[in-house]
Order: structure tokens, then C-alpha cells, then sequence
């Protein structure tokens, strides 16, 4: 019964969190009370990182950002049942999704499929891409706006479409650090 009462106040407290952030902070303009909260709220939120106003973070005691992201804005990740990590240098466009948990689209009880999905570095994500569970997306790779992705993605390939299919390799020499923190959005 302990475990229970335990368990049911960390998802309470989980669902205030989120909803705090999502309903409210997020809306801040400003980056710097924003990034104060969420240093807090989620797994870990590493250096020189940026997310942008109008984000969501479904559970984000899941999600681990790795450094110098750039979280553009209205983007969602549903760490709900899973997590989500990425490495560093990870641009994420603006209203991207990145989904850990669905249905089972076989299961006569409508159960879940869930699984992780982890971010390698150097990686673009466009505007409004979708990365379903169990993704994996190497190093380097790059997702183009509006794709769909259902399976893993290799190192430095892009990938576009829905769903998304390789259609170009990225150069493998990459040298940038992102750096983009503006006071406001």
C-alpha cells in the first residue's frame, strides 16, 4: 500500500510539473527563467543549451539534453513511459515531436508500444519532423522538415519523407558548436 501512495504522488507531483511548465513557464519570454526551471524539471539539461518558448516536456524527469541543443520553439517530447536523450550539437526545428510511447496498432486492448529514443550528436531535426518510439538517430544524421521517421536512422544519413527513407549522405566532417541563447524567445 506504501508503494502505491509513493508511486501515485510522484506521478502526481510528475503531471503538476509538467503542466506547470507547459501551461506556464514555457511561455516566459524570457530564456533565462525558462532554463532555470528546467534545469530542475528534466533528467539533465546540459550546458549551453536553448529551448525556445512554447516547448512541452511530458514527464521530463525522461528527458537528458545533452550540451549546446538548440530547442526551437512549440517542440514536444513525451518522455511519458521512456526516455529521451540526445548528445551535443543536436538542432531540434521548430514543432518537432519526439514520441516515446503509442499503440499497439494489433492489439485488441489497445496496448501500448513503448521505447526510448536516443539522439546522437551533431544531429538536425527540421521543422515539424516527427521521430516515433524506439528511433535511434546516429550521429550526424539529418532529418528533413515534415518527415516521419519509424526506424533507426545511420550516422550522416538524411533521411526525408513519410515515412522517412534515406535520400542523401551529410558530410562527415562536421566542426560546428552550436551557440545560440537570445534573451528572449
Amino acid at each position: 500500500m506504501n508503494y502505491l501512495f509513493n508511486s501515485s504522488s510522484r506521478l502526481i507531483a510528475g503531471s503538476v510539473l509538467s503542466y506547470l511548465y507547459s501551461g506556464w513557464v514555457s511561455h516566459l519570454p524570457v530564456r533565462m527563467l525558462r532554463e532555470l526551471y528546467l534545469k530542475h524539471y528534466l533528467a539533465s539539461f546540459g550546458s549551453g543549451t536553448s529551448v525556445q518558448m512554447g516547448c512541452r516536456f511530458m514527464n521530463g524527469r525522461k528527458v537528458f539534453l545533452g550540451d549546446r541543443n538548440v530547442i526551437n520553439f512549440g517542440c514536444c517530447f513525451d518522455g511519458r513511459n521512456c526516455e529521451i536523450r540526445t548528445g551535443c550539437d543536436v538542432s531540434i526545428g521548430p514543432e518537432a515531436t519526439i514520441l516515446t510511447a503509442g499503440h499497439d496498432t494489433q492489439s485488441t486492448t489497445f496496448g501500448n508500444e513503448d521505447a526510448p529514443v536516443l539522439i546522437g550528436n551533431n544531429v538536425w531535426i527540421a521543422y515539424r519532423a516527427v521521430i516515433l518510439p524506439g528511433v535511434t538517430l546516429g550521429e550526424g544524421a539529418v532529418v528533413a522538415a515534415g518527415a516521419v521517421v519509424t526506424k533507426d536512422v545511420e550516422a550522416y544519413s538524411i533521411v526525408a519523407g513519410v515515412p522517412a527513407v534515406k535520400v542523401n549522405e551529410r558530410k562527415r566532417d562536421l566542426a560546428y558548436r552550436l551557440e545560440f541563447k537570445p534573451f528572449l524567445i
